[in-house]
């Protein structure tokens, strides 16, 4: 897989602006320093995502379409992935910087994003291209232009389990 982080973003607190980083320390939890990681996130402690990524073609297009310019962290997301396939890090284990990354689920927008974008047809243009939720596997820094390592696929396609049936059976 190729893929490289293009952004960083974090919010000290739930509903404050994103601020722009370079590099952030990832751990169990989530970014050290971010609003989820600190449970103060709007959604803590029922919905949280400790790690969030978007692709930044998803963040271009919306652009393109509908001439919402999200490239400021109006998105809520904290990694901008340049050149990196979201759906293929679902139900997977990826490496970005140091850490280790498990891509849990697909992350769909809400109407409090289109709240603190202040733009009316945020969440509407965010649809199917709201980015995935991931936990950290294992600590370690993650920085603008690490690239994306896709390590396990998680998925299950039953095949495993139609296998050993068949073994007992045999």
């Amino acid at each position: 897989m190729t893929g490289r982080v293009d952004r960083i973003w974090t919010a000290p607190e739930g509903s404050a602006t994103m601020e722009s980083v370079d590099r952030v320390h990832a751990l169990p939890g989530g970014i050290e320093g971010d609003r989820y990681f600190e449970g103060t996130g709007y959604y803590s402690p029922m919905d949280v995502c400790e790690v969030t990524f978007i692709a930044r073609e998803d963040v271009d297009a919306i652009r393109e379409a509908t001439g919402i310019d999200l490239s400021d962290g109006r998105h809520r997301r904290n990694v901008v992935l340049a050149g990196a396939d979201l759906d293929a890090l679902v139900n997977a284990r990826f490496r970005v910087g140091d850490a280790v990354f498990e891509g849990t689920r697909r992350r769909p927008p809400c109407r409090h994003v289109e709240q603190l974008a202040g733009e009316t047809g945020v969440m509407s243009a965010l649809k199917g291209r709201g980015g995935i939720c991931a936990d950290v596997i294992e600590e370690g820094d993650v920085s603008v232009g690490d690239e994306v390592e896709l390590l396990e696929d998680l998925s299950f396609d039953g095949r495993g389990l139609v296998d050993a049936i068949r073994s007992r059976l045999e």
